[in-house]
């Protein structure tokens, strides 16, 4: 037992030795590699400023009423999504008078499509169209599963929906027939069932005209109204931040009814001086919306105090930030895309260049990194475009009209830049 236990620690302590010369061979090679490299990577530098501000949009708040059932209220059920695009007479919203009611609308919903759905498959079935409802399972697997992947759930109920009556079709068409129409006979049994129980579905909530529906209402929608960007001054915008809204209790969502909408902001009188009024400026938007926009200059006010207020407007991706209200925002004034090295790569060397004209050579100075390829380092020339604490974002020079050989040998997002701290040149075996 006790040789056993000698063994096990000397074994244990030869594999720890073992782990720690390698450790410090690795860092040994790695303090003595001369040539260590560093992979460049594509890089966007941009010229930004940041502001804080209000959304402005043409809004109307939509109202309910309230169903009294042993002195409770009534429970609402919301039928579009936010941001959807509706007409008008739509219906907004159902008004019930308990949860029980409204789950029992919802399951009587459901069963009756899916009802629509069995029957369009008996039929389908029935008429044999059978290369066309092989084509219908693989073209609504399809569109949905590129729904899936794109993240896009927009239209996802429909898309199952269509993916379900496929299936039901398939089914039937493989002689399944007997346990689709038991299916429907079941679920119209159950929705017989629910419509005796749910004699009403609930109050309709309609609205009187077209636009874009939101279910959230936050109190500003009859103070942050377009007629405010004609007089809105930097001491306006300050006393919102303070001002109390109250909302409103029997607010169902709000309709947005002008696709036009307004950010407004104050900047001091130098900061806005970059903006010119009826020019575009990009707007990225990134706290609960990620998104650029680019919004026109519709004006800025007179000075105040050192300060002023500006407007802009937009028509763009009203329906994706329709649950904004105050951001914070960057204005984007310039956006330049380049290769991003350390500053320890970007050399200047001296090469001999010839005059074509003239046949007469002389040296010049050239701005470059040099690259591993292979074993082999190589000297690739770049114009310096930005520079950082520690990085330099850099741009291929190429000459005029580079052939596709030029251009694939300049430097490029991914190739290993050398930070080389003993001397090195073009050609040089570095391995």
């Amino acid at each position: 037992m006790k040789q056993g236990t000698l063994l096990n620690k000397v074994v244990i302590t030869l594999f720890f030795a073992a782990i720690i010369l390698y450790m410090g061979g690795a860092a040994w090679r790695g303090l003595r590699d001369p040539y260590p490299t560093v992979q460049a990577y594509t890089y966007v530098v941009e010229d930004t400023m940041e502001a804080t501000g209000y959304l402005v949009r043409q809004e109307q708040v939509i109202h309910g009423w309230t169903i009294q059932a042993e002195g409770t209220e009534a429970t609402v059920r919301l039928l579009p999504s936010e941001g959807e695009k509706i007409a008008a007479g739509t219906t907004v919203a159902l008004l019930y008078s308990d949860g029980a009611a409204m789950e029992r609308s919802q399951r009587l919903e459901t069963l009756e499509a899916e009802a629509a759905q069995l029957r369009e498959a008996i039929t389908a079935g029935e008429n044999g169209q059978g290369e066309q409802i092989g084509r219908k399972v693989t073209s609504s697997m399809v569109a949905l599963r590129r729904a899936v992947e794109a993240g896009d759930f927009t239209r996802l109920e429909s898309q199952v929906g269509t993916f379900k009556s496929a299936v039901y079709q398939q089914a039937q068409r493989y002689g399944n027939g007997d346990d689709l129409a038991a299916a429907l006979a079941a679920a119209q049994n159950e929705i017989n069932t629910l419509r005796a129980l749910t004699p009403q579905e609930g109050v309709r909530v309609t609205v009187p005209q077209s636009g874009i529906f939101s279910g959230q209402v936050d109190g500003y929608e009859t103070v942050l109204v377009p007629e405010i960007t004609e007089g809105v001054t930097p001491s306006l915008l300050d006393s919102l931040e303070s001002r109390a809204v109250e909302e409103d209790s029997s607010a169902l969502g709000k309709l947005i009814t002008n696709s036009q909408w307004y950010f407004i902001f104050s900047l001091g009188e130098e900061q806005a001086k970059r903006l010119t009024v009826g020019r575009a400026v990009p707007v990225r938007f990134s706290r609960d919306w990620s998104g650029t926009v680019d919004m026109t200059v519709e004006r800025i006010s007179l000075p105040e105090n050192g300060r002023v207020a500006v407007i802009l407007s937009t028509r763009k991706f009203l329906s994706e930030t329709t649950l904004l209200r105050r951001q914070t925002v960057e204005l984007i004034f310039d956006s330049q895309m380049g290769i991003r090295v350390p500053l320890g790569a970007v050399r200047v060397e001296e090469q001999t260049e010839t005059d074509k004209e003239s046949g007469e050579t002389r040296t010049v100075q050239v701005t470059g990194v040099y690259v591993q390829v292979g074993a082999f380092a190589e000297f690739k020339p770049v114009t310096v475009l930005a520079q950082g604490e520690d990085y330099y974002m850099v741009r291929p020079l190429l000459p005029e009209n580079a052939d596709t050989v030029q251009q694939k040998l300049a430097l490029r997002a991914g190739d290993s830049v050398i930070i080389a701290s003993e001397e090195i040149w073009d050609g040089k075996v570095i391995e």
